[in-house]
């Protein structure tokens, strides 16, 4: 009798096998994997909240015009800003991007345009460790080249110290961005007539710039943070800027030397240098998503 009730409502039938496949064991490992990496998403993000948290609420109560207009205080007196360190720190990531964009680009094209599959392979393992050397080294580096040469500290040993920072990530995300450009796009301007360097230039470059455009804003926000290579090699200033051979300012030098002071005007500049940098990493990154939110390819 049962059979033919199930043989007549194949509903019911149905049924019991949906109500089977969700109580087997291979379900109930799927169900608890999911919660495990939803946990799992839950903690990693609670860090980053935490820090961004803290910071903005130990910094935004500092922010005023004064912060982004005058020169830091002495030491145990309240008021200034950190004017100087935000102008120093345009200065030298400005001179790590002249140095490292147009030199990390152009690594990336003849990797993957014109370099042999034995060069590049090495090339791209090179890069590989350049990207994993402790910023200290990199400082290390500009100071022994830079510093002792030039014989003192200054911005353009800083942006150097940042370049080298900057060349890994520039010079690997450009690759993988060349490398995703469709081959057909190449044979297509080969077939109208045009040279392997006007396709490079005018139909392939082109092509990848959201996600060329991706890995600067990423290098520029790393090297907006660096803090060690700067003390080797820019140092630090109290007062504005006075060129670019001389020792520079810098918000992440500012917060190591502030937030280890005593005083508690200095420990409110560095909270809001802090913040300063955040806004800054954020801009960078919303740059990075507004560059890439079209695809031209």
């Amino acid at each position: 009798m049962s059979n033919s009730v199930s043989d007549e409502n194949p509903l019911v039938s149905k049924t019991g096998s949906l109500k089977k496949v969700k109580n087997s064991p291979q379900a109930l490992f799927s169900l608890g994997m999911t919660v495990l990496a939803g946990a799992s998403l839950a903690i990693t993000l609670l860090p980053l909240f935490a820090v961004l948290s803290y910071v903005t609420v130990q910094g935004f109560n500092r922010l005023n015009l004064d912060l982004f207009t005058k020169l830091p205080p002495p030491p145990g007196l309240s008021g200034g800003g950190i004017a100087n360190a935000i102008l120093g720190t345009l200065m030298t990531v400005g001179i790590a991007s002249l140095i490292a964009v147009p030199f990390g680009v152009l690594a990336a094209v003849y990797l993957s345009e014109f370099s042999s599959g034995q060069v590049a392979r090495w090339v791209r393992f090179a890069t590989n460790v350049l990207s994993g050397v402790p910023s200290i080294i990199a400082g290390v580096f500009a100071y022994g080249l830079f510093v002792v040469n030039m014989g003192g500290f200054s911005a353009i040993a800083g942006g150097a110290a940042l370049a080298v920072l900057m060349l890994p990530t520039i010079v690997r995300t450009t690759d993988e961005a060349l490398q995703i450009v469709p081959q057909d796009i190449r044979w297509a301007s080969v077939g109208v007539g045009a040279s392997n360097y006007q396709t490079v230039l005018l139909v392939v470059l082109p092509a990848a710039i959201p996600a060329i455009l991706t890995g600067v804003t990423l290098a520029i926000a790393r090297a907006a943070g660096e803090t060690a290579p700067l003390i080797f090699t820019a140092l630090n200033s109290p007062f504005w800027p006075g060129g670019f051979d001389k020792p520079t300012p810098s918000l992440s030098v500012l917060v190591y030397n502030f937030a280890t002071v005593p005083f508690k005007a200095q420990k409110e500049l560095a909270w809001a240098a802090s913040l300063i940098l955040v806004f800054m990493v954020l801009l960078t990154s919303i740059l990075s998503r507004w560059a890439t939110h079209k695809k031209v390819y």
